[in-house]
């Protein structure tokens, strides 16, 4: 007994450098983000120690110039958290629906090319963010790739404006995280036992019947853990609205940076931005309980 707990002291004592690390560089500047929520913006810029809720209020409301007492809802922040959201969901489903396919050829190729298949997934990741969103750019500008090659093809009159919208910003972070959805999918799948495929063919079950009864509830967790993987950045995301969105879409993480630069209301940025942390803590809690659900035997 004085062994374990020996051993379990000395355990505590090697995990203390991470956890101060992770204490002081992480949970103290989220606490300083959420004091600063509560505290009067500053004339231009920064904060007065002088506590105050209107960074709050002004999360979801708003109070007419003129006559103060006439709240409504501030539906332009509550747009923007709309479009963060669905946007975000979008993205999710686009890179399930395009990562499985991958992740199964990848899985199902010979083991001595998987390697391979893997790290040509990866390549993306070598290149800069900013960068690989700029090709994005190039390809869907008015005088971009495709509308150059529409016009060459004759199927289009003019270019066709898909830079600076919603659609630019769906395009751009699908491509960009969609490695981290084929990433958990192929790790879920390399797991599979294929003779259950085998043997829901030979019980004379069409393919679509083995993909929803077999292939998809095995794969589950693979799509789970790849959807938190895409959906937190994803909602977050602020390079990629930022140039394939031109300024005029923004998202919440635009907001944010807009509220501490030229808006100046740094009370409003950071309730802002607790109000985004919040968003993925919910997201991060509905996974552990899905994830527990699953290994709960009384729910298989």
């Amino acid at each position: 007994m004085a062994e374990a707990k020996e051993s379990h002291r000395w355990k505590w004592l090697l995990c203390a450098p991470a956890l101060i690390v992770l204490v002081l560089a992480a949970s103290g500047p989220l606490l300083i983000v959420l004091v600063y929520s509560f505290l009067t913006p500053g004339n231009m810029g920064g904060v007065v120690w002088q506590f105050s809720t209107e960074g709050w209020f002004r999360v979801f409301l708003r109070r007419d110039i003129f006559e103060p007492e006439n709240v409504t809802w501030n539906t332009a922040h509550l747009t923007i958290l709309w479009r963060s959201v669905w946007l975000s969901l979008q993205t999710t489903v686009i890179c399930a629906v395009l990562g499985f396919p991958t992740a199964w050829f990848i899985a199902t190729r010979p083991a001595n090319t998987r390697t391979i298949w893997l790290f040509l997934i990866t390549i993306p990741f070598w290149t800069n963010l900013l960068i690989r969103t700029f090709a994005i750019q190039e390809l869907i500008r008015n005088s971009g790739t495709i509308n150059t090659l529409l016009l060459w093809a004759g199927v289009i009159d003019a270019p066709i404006q898909m830079l600076f919208s919603e659609f630019a910003i769906l395009l751009g972070m699908a491509y960009v995280f969609l490695p981290l959805m084929v990433l958990p999918l192929y790790a879920a799948m390399d797991k599979l036992d294929f003779r259950l495929v085998e043997a829901g063919y030979d019980l004379y079950a069409s393919r679509v019947q083995v993909l929803r009864h077999v292939i998809l509830p095995l794969v589950k967790p693979g799509f789970i853990a790849g959807s938190i993987l895409v959906f937190i950045p994803s909602i977050g995301a602020y390079v990629t609205p930022r140039v394939l969105g031109g300024g005029r879409t923004l998202m919440l993480g635009n907001l944010i940076d807009l509220q501490f630069g030229q808006g100046r209301n740094w009370p409003l940025g950071a309730a802002l931005a607790i109000t985004l942390l919040v968003i993925v803590v919910v997201a991060l809690m509905l996974y552990l309980r899905t994830l527990n659900r699953e290994e709960d035997p009384r729910h298989g």
